[in-house]
């Protein structure tokens, strides 16, 4: 439970105060909630807060990703000594994977996860609302700060999103997730910032995360959190 210093009493105050006034009746429950002639308990028009503008504007700028690999490896036939079998790896299997990213450039380039592309033989990008896929040719990527970068050549003009500074971010700020997995469209969580410079137990080269309770889903990997 949230605890606050706001001058309202909790549900639970609330019942604990009619529950004291059924055992002993000459204990007023109408002070407890009054304050210079105030009542504490007032109604509000609390506004809930509608993402549905920046998800219309954002959205197109998220892509899918989707990579093929041959699944070729150098790898031999073995034994295990005091068995009668000989084991043969499986060979030349397609290995498939999908992701996100987000466009940051008009002339067709896009970030994404480096892990999303690390080892594919082919990276195929679709826009929102595109049914065409676009060969995406591999520019660079950083394994330590798991970004790659994409070129594609697309048919029109597209809107590219801008990176922000993190540390114009506070703690508690509304953050929103949009990802375009699995070939299905989009999806989109909302959360607010948890924490910021969490450090991942396992450790590794850069450790100054931003912590977030929305939720990423599966096939999210890459794509970017606004």
């Amino acid at each position: 439970m949230m605890i606050s210093n706001r001058r309202i009493p909790s549900f639970g105050f609330i019942l604990l105060a009619f529950t004291l006034v059924s055992l002993i009746p000459e204990i007023s429950i109408a002070k407890p909630f009054l304050r210079e002639g105030v009542p504490l308990l007032k109604s509000e028009t609390i506004e809930v807060p509608s993402f549905s503008n920046l998800v219309k504007t954002l959205g197109p700028s998220v892509v899918n990703i989707s990579t093929e690999s041959d699944g070729k490896r150098d790898v031999e036939e073995f034994t295990i000594p005091g068995l009668p079998f000989q084991f043969r790896p499986e060979m030349n299997v397609p290995v498939r994977s999908l992701g996100s990213g987000f466009i940051v450039h008009e002339d067709g380039y896009v970030v994404t996860n480096n892990h999303v592309v690390e080892k594919a033989d082919k990276i195929i990008v679709r826009l929102l609302d595109d049914k065409e896929e676009y060969r995406a040719k591999l520019i660079g990527r950083d394994p330590k700060t798991d970004l790659a970068l994409l070129k594609i050549k697309p048919k029109r003009t597209l809107t590219p999103v801008l990176f922000g500074n993190s540390d114009d971010l506070a703690i508690g700020d509304w953050v929103l997730a949009i990802g375009n997995p699995f070939q299905l469209g989009q999806t989109v969580t909302a959360g607010i910032v948890s924490a910021k410079s969490r450090k991942v137990p396992s450790g590794g080269p850069y450790d100054d995360f931003i912590q977030t309770d929305a939720s990423i889903n599966p096939g999210n990997s890459g794509g970017p959190l606004f």
